[in-house]
């Protein structure tokens, strides 16, 4: 098996001097860990310093321009979006959501502003029917289909955890792009928005709402097995484990899963989607060319990388301003700690997560998250994707997996390569 997997394993790609030893941890985790296809894009003081893409698998039509559904990376594109609308005088974080949109005020939903939303505070977890995948397409969008079922839906908070934070894995994006519809000057959903404002001018892969030729360049996204997690687990790391925790350590992490699954107001609803039935269904063209603007945006890691270069940046790309620095304070503002069950978190008013430094004292869990990306600001997708951004060091960090650990749940597999950026940073500036 290793000799065959050798065989099929291609890296490609440039790092720049003084970022070598990204490039050599990279290397490393492509031969030992259970990797199928990935890219890694960084860009540093608007350069781009580490571009690096391979498989595993023999994958040849895997480049650096194929595209892999990110998940909840996809919500800091969607916070950057809503921010653009703030930063033009559109849009208030504070107000509530029923000044934009009478209806939604129906069912005890009528006091809940932009903010809540974006922090995960809404109430809206989950919702009590499944979405068609074709009225998630920007053109059925517009008819209201999903609008409606917000409507009529009312606020559900978590019990057995203090505050009302719950992540909205896939529902705040659903919400973000109704609100996001209403507000816009031209009507536009947030993959429209994306297209037109970001994607085209910046020449960034980052696509909400695919088009049929685009399909072609996806790559799709595979789940590690629970039980080839659980046997790999027992395997010592020096022997070959293939993934990144032992057995203590899984069991930590599923231990931690199980108060907010427990008290989780999700837990009973029916799925996100009709007829989904595990992850392999975002595979699925029909759900590739809908806006699920929380988890379903296809995107290349120098599209990611591209972009968070661009906010690191102050908002503004080779002359051209993209977002106002008033877009910008906003987005980052308000930073709130709080629990969302899963994990303990730091959202802004506008939906992004500060990474910050626990200290010595940090429980396991909030150093699993944190340290080795403080400073950073974003968030990351299930199993593994990255879309973060350092305004301190202007860096702009995209990666993209096909091989998904979801048992890996702050991402650390990944975390590694930004732990690796920044020392790389700290030397050249003599630190």
């Amino acid at each position: 098996m290793a000799s065959k997997r050798a065989e099929q394993l291609r890296i490609e790609g440039t790092v720049e001097p003084g970022f070598e030893s990204v490039r050599d941890l990279y290397v490393e985790n492509m031969r030992s860990l259970e990797e199928r296809n990935t890219q890694l894009c960084v860009y540093y003081k608007g350069k781009r310093v580490v571009d690096l893409w391979a498989t595993a698998i023999g994958d040849n039509d895997f480049s650096a321009d194929s595209l892999v559904n990110v998940f909840s990376s996809s919500k800091s594109l969607a916070a950057i979006a809503l921010s653009s609308l703030v930063g033009k005088g559109l849009l208030d974080y504070s107000a509530r959501i029923s000044s934009y949109w009478p209806e939604f005020a129906a069912n005890g939903k009528e006091a809940l502003t932009v903010a809540d939303l974006m922090r995960h505070e809404a109430g809206l977890a989950a919702f009590n029917t499944s979405l068609t995948p074709e009225d998630l397409h920007a053109e059925n969008l517009k008819k209201n289909p999903i609008g409606k079922i917000i409507e009529g839906h009312p606020a559900t908070f978590p019990h057995g955890w203090e505050g009302n934070r719950e992540y909205h894995a896939i529902t705040r994006g659903w919400v973000a792009n109704e609100v996001f519809r209403r507000v816009d000057p031209g009507g536009r959903t947030i993959g429209e928005y994306l297209r037109a404002e970001l994607a085209e001018p910046l020449e960034a892969d980052i696509f909400l709402g695919m088009r049929e030729p685009e399909l072609v360049r996806r790559s799709p996204v595979v789940q590690l097995g629970f039980a080839f997690q659980f046997i790999q687990s027992l395997i010592p790391k020096f022997l070959g484990r293939r993934i990144e925790h032992n057995l203590f350590q899984l069991i930590r992490r599923i231990a931690r899963l199980l108060p907010g699954i427990r008290h989780s107001t999700s837990r009973n609803a029916p799925p996100p989607y009709k007829g989904m039935k595990g992850v392999d269904f975002f595979n699925k063209p029909v759900v590739a060319m809908g806006e699920t603007p929380s988890a379903n945006a296809n995107c290349s890691a120098r599209g990611l990388a591209k972009v968070a270069a661009m906010v690191a940046g102050g908002g503004s790309w080779q002359g051209r301003e993209y977002l106002s620095e008033a877009a910008l304070q906003a987005l980052h503002a308000e930073p709130r700690p709080a629990s969302m069950g899963l994990m303990d978190t730091v959202f802004s008013q506008g939906g992004v997560n500060a990474f910050v430094d626990v200290g010595p004292n940090g429980t396991p869990h909030a150093r699993g998250l944190n340290e080795g990306r403080e400073g950073f600001w974003g968030w990351m997708g299930l199993g593994g994707s990255i879309f973060q951004w350092h305004p301190d060091h202007e860096i702009g960090f995209g990666y993209v997996p096909t091989s998904l650990n979801v048992l890996d749940i702050q991402n650390e597999r990944g975390k590694a390569y930004q732990s690796e950026v920044l020392r790389c940073v700290a030397k050249l500036n003599g630190a």
